[in-house]
């Protein structure tokens, strides 16, 4: 009982909607609720069939991206703190006829509900699905926003922008990352990462080290990014 009442206190933080819903979907939901922790780079989802299930997120980072037939990545969107990851269920998203792939970028704590219990709410109370709706509509408005910036916006440009936004998720100008995995957010190759990497040190805009790169003239990449 006490759990369960945990259970509660959690999902009404975690769920915008838990106080416009009867107390017969609460118990729904945090019955078939449980919680949840994932180290950093443990892949969460790796295919639409898997259908991990609503995960909430209390602590951490979340990283949802695609790949292609040639194995090559690239991020679609990253989920912080109190986000939901819907497409951790994209088996009850009709729509949805593509592998979306889950994996965490930090440490993450958070709560996994069941996706038939999720959709069963959102299918008997209105609030549920009109925030589900919402929340496809903005996930899909993030994957257009990737596919406008590959189709219609220069490499060095993308890389300035996902440096100055990494830095920030990062606090701090110097982050640990390779540059396999900016390739992997960027969807490109790695030699390319490396020259464009190195022609930005040219240019006195970051510093590289092993497995790092920092940032020594922000507002330089920030011009950069915006040209």
């Amino acid at each position: 009982m006490e759990e369960m009442e945990e259970k509660k206190k959690m999902l009404a933080k975690l769920l915008p909607f838990w106080g416009k819903i009867s107390k017969d979907s609460q118990e729904n939901l945090a019955m078939h609720s449980r919680e949840v922790s994932y180290r950093k780079g443990d892949v969460i989802q790796s295919s639409r069939e898997q259908c991990t299930g609503v995960l909430l997120i209390k602590k951490g980072r979340l990283r949802a991206y695609i790949v292609d037939t040639e194995g090559k990545e690239i991020t679609l969107f990253r989920l912080l703190d109190y986000d939901i990851c819907i497409f951790s269920a994209s088996c009850i998203m009709n729509d949805i006829d593509f592998d979306v792939y889950i994996a965490a970028e930090t440490d993450m704590e958070g709560l996994l509900i069941r996706s038939r219990a999720y959709q069963k709410v959102t299918r008997e109370e209105i609030a549920a699905a009109n925030y589900m709706n919402d929340l496809v509509v903005s996930r899909m408005s993030d994957v257009m926003w990737v596919l406008e910036q590959i189709v219609f916006k220069s490499f060095d440009r993308r890389l300035a922008a996902f440096l100055l936004e990494q830095t920030e998720l990062e606090e701090t100008d110097k982050v640990a990352i390779t540059h396999e995995e900016i390739a992997n957010h960027l969807g490109s190759a790695r030699e390319v990462v490396s020259r464009m990497l190195k022609y930005f040190e040219r240019e006195g805009l970051v510093k590289l080290s092993r497995g790092a790169v920092e940032i020594v003239d922000r507002e330089s990449l920030a011009k950069r990014c915006a040209e």
